[in-house]
């Protein structure tokens, strides 16, 4: 009991959810690299099935299985060396083994992710909602990092996502359910329209499927009236961030720029601010 009292102090609720964060974090970087591969493994499985082919033996993959390992020499990463941040600097940012330089996006996914949920326990404190912001904030950490790798979003995580905003919203946590039931389905119909309108247009396709499913799934948590500020946001901040890389010539115009990325900063954004931007929206509109 004790303990259960200890997180109603807000500095040690903050340290704790800033901890679980920089650990959980590491945790991450394995399911972002780790689940695309798993997904394709899969994929060749069923191909071979499908052909009646016998299926490639292969190590099999899982995001514990085979223990983590620098992928340029295997060489295993022992526990001191698999601290979050820490390890990294001791390293000076390089394989213990093989001196190989180490990416950057290892600690600061772990960074943002201790961030983020430090900024949860911030602003919901020791709640049923805080610990329902931190399932939405590792979803779309995760979602982020594998679309920016992949140009996918799995359906294995946007599914959940979706239903388990759903069943959070039983009780109105972040709307009613009426309004989360519209949004899920606003939000995939939305996207869904532009998706056909511009392949009829141009015979091109201008976004995935799991583009409608995030949406949608952002729709199940906040509600179909939160559905125009994140589209606006999402579209404004990918056209400008997809014109300046043209621009830059860092990506030809012709190149897929994935959207996931977009659409999770807007439902970020949401969580945090939703009430005040939803208002200031709102307001501009005369409405």
């Amino acid at each position: 009991m004790d303990i259960l009292a200890a997180f109603e102090t807000p500095w040690f609720l903050n340290t704790s959810a800033f901890a679980f964060g920089l650990v959980v974090g590491s945790f991450f970087n394995v399911v972002i690299i780790r689940l695309p591969k798993m997904m394709e493994q899969a994929w060749r499985a069923e191909c071979c099935e499908l052909l009646e082919e016998s299926v490639p033996e292969e190590a099999r993959l899982s995001l514990a299985c085979p223990p983590s390992h620098c992928p340029a020499c295997n060489a295993p990463i022992r526990p001191w060396q698999n601290i979050p941040i820490i390890s990294f600097l001791l390293l000076g940012g390089r394989c213990n083994s093989c001196k190989t330089k180490i990416s950057w996006r290892y600690p600061l996914t772990e960074l943002c992710t201790g961030l983020l949920f430090l900024g949860a326990a911030l602003a919901f404190g020791p709640t049923t909602t805080m610990i329902a912001a931190l399932l939405l904030l590792g979803s779309l950490i995760v979602l982020t990092g594998i679309d920016l790798d992949t140009c996918l979003l799995p359906d294995s995580l946007t599914l959940p996502l979706l239903w388990v905003g759903l069943l959070v919203n039983l009780g109105g946590l972040f709307c009613s359910l009426d309004s989360a039931v519209m949004g899920a389905v606003a939000g995939y119909l939305s996207l869904w329209s532009i998706y056909w309108l511009f392949k009829l247009t141009t015979g091109k396709e201008g976004m995935g499927y799991g583009d409608f499913k995030l949406l949608a799934a952002l729709g199940a948590w906040f509600g179909w009236q939160a559905l125009p500020l994140i589209i606006i946001l999402s579209s404004f901040v990918g056209a400008f961030v997809g014109i300046s890389m043209i621009m830059l010539r860092r990506q030809e115009r012709d190149t897929p720029m994935p959207f996931g990325p977009y659409l999770a900063g807007a439902g970020l954004l949401t969580l945090f601010y939703g009430d005040s931007l939803t208002a200031t929206y709102y307001n501009m509109l005369g409405l």
